[in-house]
C-alpha cells in the first residue's frame, strides 16, 4: 500500500494540537515519572549501585529508567486514542476516507512518537535540576534516537491491543497487567544483576530492558549490554511491533 503524506501530516497535526491544548494531559504525563524521580532519586541517592562508581549516584542510574517509564506509559496508552475515536465516530470517518489504513497507522505512530519524545526530553531536562549530567552533547542526540525506538515499540504494542478490543475500560485494565510487568522487569529502578537467575532471563524478553540499558550506555557510559546490541534489538522490536500493530489495525473494524 502507498502511504499518503498528507494523511500522515493531518493525523500528526491533530495529535500535536490535542497534546498542546490539553494542559492536564501534559501534567498527568509528567506527574508519575517526576514522582518516582524525586522521591526515589532523593531517597536512595546515597545507595551504592553495582557497576556505578565515582559520581554515578543512584539518581543518575535512575533517570534513564524514568525516561523509559514515561515513554512506556505514554506510548502504550496512546493506543487508547483508537478506542476513543471509535467510540465517538472519528475512526469511522477516517476509515472511509480515500487513504490506506497504513497511512492512518503511520500518522498515529508519528504523532504518538512525537508527543512521547517531547515528554522524554522534558523529563531529561527536569532531571538536570537534581544534578543529572550527560557525557557530552552528542550523547543527547543518540538518546533522542533511542527514545524514538522505545516510543514506536510501545505505540505498536498499544495499537495491537486497541485493534482487537472495543471496550475502553477493559483496555485500561488489560494494559495495566502488561505495562507494570514490562516496567519492573526492565531494570528501570534497580540493576538486572539483582534479579534471581530465572527472572533475569525473563527480563531479556522485555524490549524496555534494552531501551533503558541503551539510554544508560548513551547518557552515562555504563550499560549491561553493548550499546550496538541495544540499538539493534530496539530496531528489531520497534519494527516487529509496528508491523504487528499495522497488521491488526488493518483487520480491525472501524465501528
Amino acid at each position: 500500500m502507498i502511504i499518503n503524506p498528507t494523511a500522515v501530516y493531518v493525523l500528526w497535526l491533530r495529535e500535536m494540537k490535542r497534546f498542546t491544548r490539553a494542559k492536564s494531559r501534559i501534567v498527568g504525563a509528567l506527574a508519575m515519572p517526576l514522582f518516582f524521580l524525586f522521591f526515589l532519586g532523593l531517597g536512595f541517592n546515597r545507595m551504592a549501585v553495582p557497576g556505578m562508581t565515582g559520581d554515578r549516584t543512584y539518581i543518575r542510574f535512575l533517570v534513564p529508567g524514568i525516561i523509559g517509564m514515561g515513554l512506556l506509559f505514554s506510548s502504550t496508552f496512546g493506543g487508547l486514542s483508537v478506542l476513543w475515536d471509535r467510540e465517538f465516530g472519528f475512526l469511522k470517518e477516517i476509515m472511509v476516507a480515500p487513504v490506506s489504513r497504513l497511512s492512518i497507522v503511520v500518522g498515529r505512530i508519528v504523532g504518538g512518537t512525537t508527543t512521547g519524545l517531547i515528554q522524554g526530553v522534558m523529563i531529561l531536562g527536569l532531571s538536570f535540576l537534581l544534578g543529572f549530567k550527560i557525557l557530552n552533547p552528542a550523547s543527547f542526540f543518540l538518546a533522542l534516537l533511542m527514545m524514538i525506538l522505545i516510543a514506536t515499540t510501545f505505540l505498536g504494542l498499544g495499537l495491537i491491543f486497541a485493534s482487537v478490543m472495543k471496550d475502553m475500560q477493559g483496555f485500561s485494565v488489560v494494559m495495566n497487567f502488561v505495562i507494570f510487568p514490562l516496567f519492573f522487569l526492565s531494570g528501570a529502578l534497580y540493576p538486572l544483576n539483582n534479579f534471581p537467575f530465572w527472572l533475569r532471563y525473563l527480563s531479556f524478553l522485555d524490549p524496555l530492558t534494552f531501551g533503558i540499558d541503551g539510554l544508560r550506555g548513551i547518557l552515562l557510559g555504563s550499560s549491561s549490554f553493548p550499546l550496538l546490541l541495544n540499538f539493534v534489538l530496539m530496531i528489531f522490536f520497534s519494527g516487529l511491533m509496528l508491523f504487528l500493530g499495522a497488521y491488526f489495525f488493518e483487520r480491525s473494524e472501524s465501528v
